[in-house]
């Protein structure tokens, strides 16, 4: 049996990596992917603390994990909506190039 703390330090390093290719890359595409890393790392999360805490409820790990799987693929479609239409208008999808609100 795995230990929970392999579990956590996995998911830490998952987070770690989110939240680099998050906050370090210029291109939206790679940003979206962070944030789906980092997602990945919280639905982990869930599930090694539903496996090793007290079955009080019975599936409310997977449960949650389920609706961070479903927000995530809703993310990921107007996410992508939104960078294909940004590349349609501005010919770039480098977030520092990207000024729509200001005036």
């Amino acid at each position: 049996m795995v230990p929970l703390n392999w579990y956590l330090t996995v998911a830490a390093l998952l987070f770690a990596l989110g939240l680099y290719g998050a906050l370090a890359r210029r291109n939206a595409i790679a940003v979206l992917m962070g944030i789906e890393l980092m997602l990945n790392a919280a639905n982990l999360n869930l599930v090694a603390f539903w496996r090793y805490g007290e079955q009080v409820m019975a599936l409310t790990g997977q449960v949650f994990a389920i609706l961070i799987i479903a927000l995530a693929a809703a993310e990921a479609a107007v996410g992508l909506a939104l960078i294909i239409a940004v590349y349609r208008d501005r010919r770039t999808v480098d977030v520092e190039e990207l000024d729509l609100l200001q005036g």
